[in-house]
């Protein structure tokens, strides 16, 4: 559902068909999962659970729906089977919130919840509950349910739902964080016990595990991954940047590895063996496996619709490069790049070859630190594309993963502790 489309009512989803890029249908939606918060704070949609045509019920991410509409679900079409498994923080709407029981603010008034409305936030791509649709009525009373009055309201004019701001629960202190940058939450678990750290890296949905990992020092990244079921270890790794997800990896045991790699899709464990076949410090090393590749015949528009994705850092949508097929990393012959600035000084439908900034030579994926730091510097990049001898795109180098290897080994260590004196000091 685009922006702006109309809120849809969860009982017109239950049951509903979806379907992939291609149109072939992979299951039927059985339920929706929110994150209540704390207050009033509309619920957070995480995704749906959907059955599949074995009976096997999973969970989607609303990041991987592309579109609600007429009647059906339309998804990127990467799924993981693997079975739904409600965490302490989850609650199921069709489950849990249905014919419950809440009282309007206004009046003290006991009603019973008949339907929930879902809207997606205007440029974003999360999802929320805005509206309650309630009966008035006296609990047990069949009639005086049947015609007690109907009505909708703002979910903040109701409560009963959300969590308790009393308590010291890993799902209050969740909610409590759940505003907190990645950076600024990772922070926080730096300094939580490790049995407190652990709850709340066990109630965090797997993207924003993998987002807050990928903050945290080396050490604190093992213990909590250490911690995580294998199934669920292996859904985090391909959750968190390819190169961040490599460099874990790479300082886990040998048997670990090979256990997690082997519970991964075969698509994202080949991308971490390869990154991690090339040695920490060089460009193979450092470079991400999911840049912004496009075929010489995209348009402009193309370009700039696959800069938009609010998924993408900003390093890695500064431009996008274009190659020959396959598309995928590793790509056929790279052809050049192009910067998103160029992209906006230029008609919607020329075609992106026609634009190209061919003159800049690419990384060699063995290039070393210094003079990869130097090429930055030199050209003023925020990113560099890596090419094989053969000519083939292997991935990127942003600025961010140059300047994480540049500083000391200890740098976030270092910024918790000052963070921790700052705040000892009352200052």
């Amino acid at each position: 559902m685009a922006a702006g489309a109309p809120r849809i009512f969860v009982s017109h989803l239950s049951g509903i068909a979806v379907f992939d890029p291609a149109g072939d249908q992979v299951g039927r939606v059985r339920d929706l999962v929110v994150m209540l918060r704390m207050g009033q704070r509309p619920p957070r949609l995480l995704g749906l659970v959907v059955e599949l045509a074995t009976r096997r019920r999973i969970f989607l991410p609303m990041t991987r729906v592309t579109a609600i509409q007429s009647g059906q679900v339309i998804t990127t079409g990467v799924l993981n089977v693997r079975r739904f498994e409600q965490r302490p923080t989850e609650r199921l709407v069709f489950g849990e919130l249905l014919d419950r029981r809440v009282t309007l603010t206004e009046t003290g008034e006991e009603v019973s919840v008949l339907d929930l409305s879902v809207h997606q936030l205007p440029a974003r791509r999360e999802w929320e509950i805005d509206r309650v649709f309630v009966r008035k009525g006296r609990k047990g009373s069949a009639f005086r349910r049947a015609k007690g009055e109907a009505l909708t309201v703002e979910w903040t004019a109701v409560t009963g739902f959300s969590l308790e701001e009393q308590g010291q629960g890993a799902e209050s202190l969740l909610a409590t964080f759940e505003q907190l940058r990645p950076a600024d939450l990772a922070n926080v678990l730096h300094h939580l016990s490790p049995k407190r750290r652990a709850e709340v890296a066990a109630a965090l949905d797997d993207d924003r595990l993998a987002d807050v990992l990928e903050e945290l020092p080396e050490d604190d990244q093992i213990e909590i991954l250490g911690k995580l079921k294998e199934e669920r270890a292996a859904d985090v790794l391909e959750a968190m940047d390819p190169d961040d997800a490599a460099d874990l990896l790479g300082e886990l045991p040998t048997d670990d590895q090979e256990r997690l790699l082997r519970l991964m899709q075969p698509g994202d464990a080949a991308d971490m063996r390869r990154l991690m076949s090339y040695e920490d410090r060089t460009a193979g090393g450092l470079m991400t496996t999911e840049p912004i590749v496009l075929r010489p015949d995209a348009t402009v528009a193309d370009a700039l619709a696959r800069v938009r994705n609010a998924d993408l850092s900003p390093a890695l949508a500064a431009q996008v490069y274009v190659c020959r097929p396959p598309d995928e990393t590793p790509t056929g012959k790279y052809l050049g790049t192009v910067h998103f600035q160029r992209l906006l000084r230029e008609p919607p439908p020329s075609l992106v070859s026609s634009i190209l900034d061919s003159d800049l030579q690419p990384l060699d994926p063995e290039a070393e630190l210094p003079d990869i730091a130097g090429f930055f510097a030199t050209y003023d990049m925020v990113a560099a594309p890596v090419v094989d001898e053969a000519g083939s795109l292997l991935g990127a180098v942003t600025v961010d993963d140059v300047l994480d290897h540049m500083l000391p080994e200890d740098w976030r260590e270092t910024e918790f502790h000052l963070d921790e004196e700052v705040a000892t000091d009352g200052s």
